[in-house]
């Protein structure tokens, strides 16, 4: 008899209390999503290095003629604590305090709203300009990587008022438990992005 066969006699094949954890399987199909996002950031992050040098500038401006770290600065703080503010959130889940859930997320959803006003105010600034990615290869290259950037905290923002939403109405029900932590490994991911973003783009570009 086959080890399979001695196996499948003892009866584990069909065992009925296999616990099967929902959250953690969404929460693993998640992280591979952000693994296949993490190379298109690598390959974003790989063109804006090749990208970054005076002569794909085509006699345009470049480093800090059009990026402020000051600016980013900011936005940085702003980012970071709203990703303590929703540290803080999960401290309720595991309580299971609703409304300390609710009131955290709100001010994690308020400091990310004021990092994505940044980010716009910047763009926007840059546009009125004449600062656009079709001018050069180098802003080409560091543009798409903030405006790819800010796409994602936007979509993260709706995330934000879409689980709070389900928070107040289903409390913490599985399938809401379940993506309130895909919300935070997606959030906590962009904010490491960020950091890399600032130091790639904004801190770079005033050496260049």
């Amino acid at each position: 008899m086959s080890g399979q066969e001695a196996i499948r006699e003892q009866g584990l094949w069909d065992r009925k209390d296999v616990h099967h954890d929902k959250i953690g399987t969404h929460t693993l199909g998640f992280w591979l999503y952000m693994l296949s996002d993490s190379m298109v950031y690598a390959a974003l992050f790989g063109a804006s290095v090749v990208l970054g040098h005076r002569m794909n500038a085509a006699g345009g401006p470049m480093g800090a003629t059009v990026l402020h770290p000051l600016s980013a600065y900011w936005e940085t703080l702003l980012l970071l604590a709203s990703g303590l503010a929703y540290g803080l959130a999960l401290q309720g889940l595991k309580r299971g305090r609703k409304a300390l859930v609710l009131a955290w997320m709100t001010v994690a959803f308020l400091l990310g709203a004021g990092f994505a006003a940044l980010s716009v105010h910047t763009l926007l600034a840059l546009i009125a300009r004449g600062i656009t990615p079709e001018r050069s290869g180098y802003l080409s290259a560091d543009l798409a990587l903030i405006v790819y950037h800010a796409l994602h905290i936007g979509l993260g923002l709706v995330w934000f008022l879409v689980m709070m939403v389900q928070v107040a109405v289903f409390g913490f029900h599985p399938n809401v438990v379940y993506r309130l932590l895909n919300l935070k490994l997606f959030w906590f991911f962009q904010s490491f992005v960020w950091v890399l973003v600032f130091s790639f783009t904004y801190l770079r570009g005033v050496l260049i």
